[in-house]
């Protein structure tokens, strides 16, 4: 059985990568950027170095910064409105996950007009937007690799899944100087996220040698140096790694898709405005504990590409010290738990059996390799507490 492999055209990667932004450009035949970040971006400084390098090379640029975190239907509408009126040739996605997800969103309603909500997995967009060059500042999304965004619905608190080739950028400069500046609960938060695309790619029942292999190359690099970007952000070795591992799990996972975390992450995110790699992060020790029973061979190699257990360990010894692992991650990067992030129990307890549905309905528990059903869904949520 083959395999499709999709990827964005150009991919840069390394110290400098965004540097080539205006050969990259120019590569592709653009000359009319729109820069879709967000505010802190352009008070950081990276938007205007971007502006800056373009006009250098007589590129003239324009910045969309009204990106908000986990972006909604109505967050977005003032990017597309700004691609219509304008008369761009491609977007500069610049940020982390949700300034990429925007952008993409906003590349195919600028293009094709409709609603978010037409372009709502289980169809799968073809259309090509406007083209995108993604420039990742977070290691953590893989979004510049991949052929998903999520958009959420403010009128049903719905995060919309949005699959297609469509989404992929044509270009993707990986650079893990654009990280050094992150703050330990975003590096921590994204370098789970991470690690969660990652393990959820390889035990996923769409899993293939080639989402293997970039899997298991991603956790050999988060799995050593997460702890170190979050205790040291100057670490550049550590930054390096855990940004090529985020790209490769991002690969990884836009081939083989997630599973039960992804699932259950997101209703969490819309109901209670988490942050989604923290809302991973709550969930990967419950969920990996709950799915190692039906393979317990692929968590235990997760485990040994982690750097947590080695070749002489049984399967069952590494899927032990796998959890270990998993549960100190958490403390020792400051996970809080919902009632430490200020989530009421009742508010939660009340809305399991609804946000049990909607991870059902997401089809990414589908692929897990135990496959719950709804009470089992509303266990592990209530396991969190």
């Amino acid at each position: 059985m083959s395999t499709q492999v999709i990827l964005p055209r150009i991919m840069q990667v390394g110290e400098g990568a965004s540097h080539e932004l205006p050969d990259v450009l120019n590569s592709l035949g653009c000359c009319r950027p729109l820069i879709i970040t967000d505010k802190m971006m352009v008070e950081l400084g990276y938007a205007g170095r971007i502006q800056a390098s373009l006009s250098q090379q007589g590129i003239a640029s324009h910045v969309f910064s009204d990106t908000v975190p986990e972006p909604t239907v109505g967050s977005i509408q003032a990017g597309v409105s700004e691609v219509q009126a304008g008369n761009y040739d491609c977007i500069i996605a610049l940020g982390g996950g949700s300034p990429i997800d925007s952008a993409k969103a906003i590349s195919i309603l600028g293009k094709h007009g409709g609603h978010m909500r037409d372009y709502k997995f289980p169809r799968v967009v073809i259309e090509a937007g406007l083209p995108i060059i993604a420039v990742p500042t977070t290691a953590g999304t893989g979004s510049e690799v991949t052929r998903f965004t999520i958009i959420t619905d403010e009128d049903t608190d719905e995060k919309m899944l949005c699959v297609g080739i469509g989404f992929m950028p044509v270009a993707a400069l990986v650079d893990y100087t654009l990280t050094l500046s992150l703050p330990p609960r975003i590096t921590a938060d994204t370098g789970i996220d991470a690690l969660t695309h990652a393990i959820e790619a390889y035990v996923s029942k769409k899993a293939s040698p080639y989402s293997d292999s970039q899997a298991l190359s991603a956790m050999r690099l988060l799995g050593p140096n997460l702890r170190r970007a979050y205790h040291n952000g100057n670490d550049k070795a550590a930054r390096e790694a855990m940004m090529l591992g985020s790209t490769l799990a991002g690969v990884a996972f836009s081939n083989a898709s997630v599973a039960l975390v992804h699932g259950m992450s997101r209703p969490i995110g819309a109901a209670f405005h988490v942050p989604h790699g923290l809302s991973n992060a709550m969930l990967l020790p419950s969920v990996t504990r709950f799915s190692i029973p039906a393979a317990p061979a692929r968590y235990a190699e997760c485990a040994r590409a982690m750097g947590v257990a080695n070749v002489n360990d049984s399967d069952e010894q590494a899927n032990n010290m796998l959890l270990q692992e998993l549960y100190a991650l958490n403390e020792e990067l400051q996970v809080p738990t919902l009632a430490e992030y200020g989530i009421a129990q009742h508010a939660f307890f009340d809305l399991m059996p609804t946000m049990a549905e909607q991870a059902l309905a997401s089809g990414s528990p589908n692929n897990n390799p135990r496959v719950p059903g709804v009470g089992e869904i509303v266990e592990i949520y209530r396991q969190l507490w």
